[in-house]
């Protein structure tokens, strides 16, 4: 207990560092000194790393090399004590805002151009420098407390002094140290497994805090190493390690071990445990570091996500350039105007001041200096303190956003995640959406369905009957251990019939066992193994509970019963279905990386021994049986024929698997066969229970055995509560689907899988090799030795599309006919909407394999091409298949997704689904989630080349042209917008392939495939890979200048995710991937609605409408001082003290605009989402286009001249002071600028009301104290007594109220009119939000029929 809180607590630091929180700025390599990235660059550089151990005959190596490598030490901080300042300092004058402000600072400290005060210019720029220098300190200090730490974590490594492992902090870690670590520990440096304590050299570590997934993962001893003992004396250690260099790839390590003999043995990503990842159910490892430090691939992968400008931004820095125009231009005037007004005079004027030489400075060169002068006065035309106004915005609306209970999902208790402060804007404008099929439209959570074997179709109608009980009830409740269990307890009798038989003894002795529980006791064990597997992903009881076929079940029983009966009965061999039967359950069973672990004991994985008794059958029967059990091919003879198969006794080979030894030579192959044989001799002497002598001779070759006795761990564990933790689910479905037929997966370990049938017992098969999925070769295979014939099989599975060519069609026609019958039942299958996969099996003989074997492993030695290699050698391995059969799984489509779907499409969204699916498939969830509707004309578009695509390209336009003449209809005008003023609505949807994809990618075809695109409502990309998601996304964001969406829940999204303007992540069954690559991370595909329809609507018009009123304001007030300047020579003087010329923008009117960029809300959200179709005008960028900001600055000119003008004309012929001009007019543009605000803002409450009235109080309150105490600020002029001398004359009031009323009368008559004459669909929802419930009901419908009579072209 002492310990659990210290790595509970650690564990969630680094879940802090890997994270790539935007909020966080997270620290990246470009950020640190430049002696840090020079180091970097220097020891990062080399291809290869060659690492020494630090102990024995290599010191005085390892001392050389040791330099080059760094520590384990890690520094994500920036700044020291001494370098904070000008290194901060440095950072923030790489924006160009702050180098403009920096350029007037120092202007204004230029005698001849001096405008103001040198302090009073200097004021704006230091407060925003200070503010975010403030936050940089605060967050690199926090920094550096996690660094420190995790620096100072202590982990045991080994001391050659004191000859054993002494306890040492993580950052004195060195690459080549031997580490021992224990069970729940976390991994302090990537390091190669060397040693376990499991008895077949597993590892399981979870890796949860680098990409979020909480299943285990399997690791392993390195292959055939023998070095250390079970002490894991590092002494004993003799070999080096060839790897490649630091790089951050967490899913590829290429490497190999060169012993004494120059023996080469591959290292991969199974033998390397990452930093980051915590040591589970192993009570201790051992390994040398290979990596440490910012080397390592957690580091290396914590560079940041990438930064993304808004739309928005993009356009608020084009209109801060026109500012910069703008000012030159009115510098440029107030220049030529002062070279005029001095060339006026006749004689030198008495107020010019003779230079020290006795000169008068000429008016030309008077000119150029007021050109300096105007600069420095008008700078508040330039807004500095907008761009941290934004900040504070996007922050604000972020904490709404997340605040937002309709985005909380109680079943995982997560809400949205906010990871990008700087792109919220952009979900109030996107354009297309591409999503991602599995996961993201569905549920992720693969249910078996139906299968076909050896031609056969086995619909498990049983099992549909079962899934409809679940359609009555909320899905998510029954992810709910209780409400699940409870649910199915109040159904027993239903739901009993239909039930998984979970025992896995003799199927005949299934009904009779379970109809002698009691009621009560079933419903107990339910919710005990319901509440214990929830916390395994894929394992809901939806999932778990298959309801096998009969017909298949009685076929699977009547063989696994009776073999030698069933032999007699037909006077011939068994049929060819039923090995196909057996081998098709032994695939499903075996082909897959699950992980089994007991329900009772969570994560401690199932151990089977390796030799135990045989009931019910003899040896000689059931090795009968599985020699039957082999599909009929054309073998070469055995390596071993004709030889001793007795040369290695039995101790010699339990030896060896006690080594935990895979053959790691084609010799080695040999050498293990005859073991086995050996073994197997041993095992039939004592499992048959009869004389040596009588066991028959032919049982000898074998390389596993058969076991029923589960040992320990399996006594504690029976059948009923094994836990599978499988890394997709895909593989839990398939394992779940063959335990309901009494095929059960008892236990896996690196070399070993263990099978129990029914009646038969345990068969532990050899595991050899196992080939995993990649999106290439969509396929994954596992090479065995069979248990009994000792032969080589290798179990293949994939998708169809991999798969049928690889079959070898060399065989009967009764193959060929299983392969014509298979096809078409996996095009049905794809019609129905489910996931298909083929199964199928090769058998190898010995010389075979030791051919294949060579070349493998010489791949896997491999560091330069290795995956060209490895990738050669699986298809040398999956060739000339026997197809066994296929299944069929069903992924039930998420809830909210038809609605959502449909509201997107209202809202002028198109959505593109991209998807590595069957095209059947794809096109049947399209329709269940009404991407596609009945009245939809679906082109297919595949072709076989490029040629042939284009020319399909240009039918397919030319039909769609004919179709768009006939079928024209007139737009009419209505409520809504239209979405398209292109007039009908084309019925038009896209379905492409992913090999007809890659030619429309080719830069020749992509103007017209996109041309081909904009006239579909929906595109549908089937057998896309993660790299086509991508490109596609990419093409269509540069090439049509849209705003881009793309959604997901997977590592295949994360390309997709990254590229998009706005990238979203599912935080799914998937792991955190997609999440942590992310912009926004979301739970539901359903939130998408609100997110977008809602906040994105509000986000954007917010933060669009409070620039435009930035812009605004500060044009306003700055041509006060420029219409002065006529009546001042232009001598850039000001009517307005500097200090509250100052205060004006930085204090007295920011605080209201950020309130109202915060809270403002235009329409509410349930209108928002009743109109999906009001969302176009973010797509259309109505609230910020160019028209408007330049309107908002000719309307700032106008208040600008009535605001000065009122109060000059008032005054003229009087002898009032400057100040007593100036403080009326800067009175009355505030007034004016915040009953502005109150005209173009659409909410208000008491916060609006309260910051408005306090911002005016502040106003009045620092005026009367800085007019009452400054008695000289400002020679030769002052402010002193003059705004209580102001507030006690009625003309101040009158000028005041005037100049309001004039200046705001044109905008607010505009507006009323616009609201009456020609109201936007936005203004006429606001008008419905008045409205009375029922009434608002009934106007909505009426908006929904009008919408409806109007076709808006997507």
């Amino acid at each position: 207990m002492k310990m659990a809180n210290p790595i509970q607590w650690a564990r969630y630091r680094w879940q802090r560092l890997l994270s790539t929180d935007r909020r966080n700025n997270t620290y990246t390599s470009s950020s640190f000194p430049g002696w840090f990235k020079t180091s970097r660059s220097q020891k990062t550089g080399h291809k290869h790393r060659t690492v020494i151990p630090c102990l024995g005959r290599f010191t005085e190596e390892y001392e050389k090399v040791i330099k080059n490598y760094m520590t384990n030490r890690i520094q994500t901080t920036k700044y020291t004590l001494l370098n904070f300042i000008p290194m901060n300092l440095f950072e923030q004058f790489h924006r160009a805002a702050n180098l403009y402000f920096l350029f007037l600072v120092i202007l204004n400290w230029v005698p001849s151009v001096e405008a103001f005060q040198k302090e009073i210019t200097m004021l704006p720029l230091v407060v925003v420098l200070a503010i975010i220098a403030v936050k940089d300190g605060i967050e690199d200090y926090r920094r550096y407390k996690f660094d420190k730490q995790i620096n100072n974590r202590t982990t045991k490594v080994y001391n050659k002094q004191a000859k054993k492992y002494c306890s040492k902090w993580w950052k004195d870690v060195r690459v080549g140290d031997f580490i021992r670590l224990t069970c729940n520990e976390i991994i302090p440096a990537d390091m190669v497994l060397l040693y376990s304590t499991d008895v077949n050299g597993i590892c399981h570590i979870e890796t949860s805090n680098l990409d979020g997934e909480t299943n285990l993962k399997q690791r392993q001893v390195v292959k055939g190493f023998t070095e250390l003992d079970s002490d894991a004396d590092p002494e004993r250690f003799t070999s080096r390690i060839e790897c490649e260099g630091p790089n951050n790839d967490l899913s590829k390590f290429k490497g190999y071990m060169e012993h004494l003999n120059k023996e080469q043995v591959a290292l991969s990503k199974e033998n390397l445990l990452l930093r980051g990842c915590t040591v589970r159910n192993t009570e201790a490892v051992a390994g040398i570091v290979v990596y440490a430090g910012h080397e390592t691939k957690a580091m290396m992968n914590n560079s940041g996500p990438r930064y993304k400008h808004s739309k928005l931004e993009r356009q608020l820095n084009r209109d801060v350039l026109w500012c910069v125009a703008l000012l030159l231009v009115m510098c440029l005037i107030g220049a030529f105007g002062h070279g005029i007004w001095l060339n006026g005079y006749s004689q030198v004027p008495t107020f010019s001041i003779p230079q020290p030489d006795g000169e008068y400075t000429p008016p030309a060169l008077a000119a150029f200096y007021i050109f300096w002068t105007m600069i420095i006065l008008l700078q508040v035309l330039i807004p500095i303190s907008l761009y941290v106004s934004i900040e504070i915005v996007k922050l604000g609306q972020i904490l709404l956003l997340q605040s937002d209970i309709d985005l909380y999902n109680e079943s995982t208790d997560s809400t949205i995640q906010c990871r990008a402060l700087n792109i919220t804007e952009d979900l109030g404008q996107i354009e297309y959406v591409f999503s991602d099929k599995t996961g993201t439209l569905t549920e992720n959570k693969m249910i078996f369905c139906r299968c076909t074997v050896a031609g056969v179709e086995y619909s498990h109608e049983e099992n549909a009957k079962r899934l409809e009980l679940y359609q009555d009830v909320n899905f998510e409740d029954l992810s709910n251990p209780l409400l699940g269990s409870a649910y199915k307890c109040q159904h027993s009798d239903s739901y009993r019939s239909l039930a998984v038989l979970r025992s896995h003894n003799s199927l005949n002795c299934l009904t009779a066992n379970r109809s002698t529980l009691k009621e009560k006791d079933a419903c107990e064990d339910e919710r005990e193994i319901t509440a214990s597997a929830s916390q395994v992903a894929f394992s809901s009881s939806i999932e778990r509970d298959v309801t096998p076929d009969s017909r298949l079940l009685r076929k699977f029983e009547r063989i696994m019963s009776h073999p030698l009966d069933l032999l007699e009965e037909t006077g011939k061999e068994l049929p060819l279905e039923f090995t196909y039967i057996v081998d098709f359950f032994l695939a499903l069973t075996i082909c897959n990386t699950v992980v089994v672990s007991c329900l009772n004991q969570p994560g401690q994985r199932v151990r089977v021994p390796s030799v135990t008794n045989t009931p019910i059958k003899s040896l000689e029967e059931i090795k009968q049986m599985f020699q039957r059990f082999s599909v009929p091919r054309v073998s070469s003879p055995s390596l071993s024929s004709g030889k001793d198969t007795s040369t290695e006794s039995p101790s010699t080979f339990a030896s060896r698997l006690l080594n935990r030894v895979k053959p790691a030579s084609p010799s080695a192959l040999k050498e293990q066969n005859e073991a086995a044989a050996g073994s197997a001799k041993d095992f039939k002497a004592t499992s048959c229970q009869v004389p040596a002598e009588e066991c028959p001779e032919e049982s000898d070759k074998t390389a596993g055995s058969l076991s029923t006795d589960p040992g320990t761990s399996a006594e504690q564990c029976n059948n009923s509560k094994l836990r599978y933790e499988a890394e997709s689910p895909d593989e839990a479905a398939l394992v779940h689907a063959a335990r309901a037929y009494n095929c059960t997966l008892v236990s896996r370990t690196s070399n070993q899988v263990t099978v129990e049938l029914s009646n038969i017992g345990r068969l532990q098969f050899q595991l050899l090799h196992t080939l995993p999925f990649d999106s290439i070769r969509k396929r994954m295979s596992v090479v065995v030795r069979h248990p009994l014939n000792n032969k080589v099989v290798v179990y293949t599975k994939g998708a169809d599309s991999s798969m049928m060519d690889l079959l070898d069609n060399s065989g009967h026609r009764h193959q060929k006919a299983i392969q014509e019958k298979t096809q078409n039942y996996l095009d049905e299958y794809a019609k129905d909407g489910l996931r298909t996969l083929c199964i199928a099996k090769k058998v190898m003989n010995d010389a075979e394999y030791a051919e294949w074997l060579k070349f493998h492993l010489s791949a896997e030695t491999s560091i330069d091409n290795q995956e060209e290699l490895l990738l050669e050698s699986a298809l040398k391995l999956e060739t000339n298949l026997t197809l066994l059969g296929a299944t069929g799984i069903v992924d039930r489509l998420q809830e909210g997704v038809p609605d959502t779907i449909m509201a997107l499409r209202k809202a002028n969204i198109k959505t593109w689904v991209l998807t590595g699916d069957k095209q059947e498939t794809a096109v049947n969830i399209a329709y269940a989630c009404k991407l596609l509707e009945q009245k939809d004309n679906i082109f297919t578009l595949n072709a076989q080349n490029k040629e042939a695509c284009e020319d399909l390209i240009n039918k397919i336009m030319a039909e769609i042209t004919e179709q768009t003449t006939d079928e024209k209809n007139t737009p009419g005008a209505g409520f809504l917008p239209s979405s398209s003023s292109d007039g009908a609505e084309l019925h038009i949807a896209l379905v492409i392939d992913g090999k007809t994809l890659e030619f429309v990618l080719h830069e020749s075809l992509q103007d017209a495939f996109l041309e081909l695109t904009k006239r579909c409502r929906a595109v549908i990309c089937c057998r896309s890979t993660p790299l086509q998601k991508s490109k596609v996304v990419h093409l269509v964001r540069d090439k049509l200048k849209v705003m881009t969406l793309a959604i997901g829940d997977g590592a295949n999204d994360v390309n997709m995710i990254q590229v998009a303007d706005v990238g979203i992540g599912i935080s799914g069954q998937e792991g955190m991937q997609a999440v942590m690559s992310s912009d926004f991370a979301i739970s539901r595909f359903k939130h998408l609605k609100k997110l977008l329809l809602v906040h994105g609507h509000w986000c954007y018009i917010r933060l669009a409408n409070m620039i435009l009123y930035f812009f605004y304001k500060n044009v306003a007030y700055v041509n006060l001082l420029f219409w002065y300047q006529f009546f001042s020579g232009f001598s850039g003087a000001s009517m307005i003290d500097y200090w509250i010329l100052i205060f004006f923008n930085l204090l007295f009117t920011s605080v209201p605009p950020i309130v109202y960029g915060i809270l403002d809300k235009d329409v509410s959200a349930e209108t928002l989402l009743q109109l999906p179709e009001l969302y176009t005008s973010g797509q259309r960028s109505e609230a910020y286009l160019p028209s408007i900001f330049w309107i908002s600055i000719l309307d700032a000119f106008y208040q600008s001249l009535v605001c000065f003008f009122v109060p000059y004309f008032v005054y003229s012929g009087s002898d009032v002071d400057i100040y007593t001009f100036g403080t009326p007019i800067n009175t009355a543009m505030l007034c004016i600028i915040f009953l502005h605000l109150i005209i173009e803002g659409k909410t208000w409450t008491w916060i609006h009301w309260t910051v408005m009235l306090g911002s005016l109080l502040f106003y009045f309150v620092f005026t009367l104290i800085y007019g009452g105490t400054c008695i000289n600020c400002n020679p030769p002029s002052n402010p002193y007594w003059i705004m209580e001398y102001q507030l006690t004359e009625p003309l101040f009031y009158l000028i005041c109220v005037l100049s309001t009323l004039i200046a705001l009368l044109p905008r607010y008559f505009f507006r009323v009119f616009q609201g009456t004459v020609f109201p936007s669909p936005l203004l006429k929802a606001r008008q419905l939000d008045r409205l009375r419930d029922e009434e608002h009901k009934e106007t909505i419908e009426e908006c929904r029929m009008s919408s409806q009579s109007v076709q808006h072209p997507l």
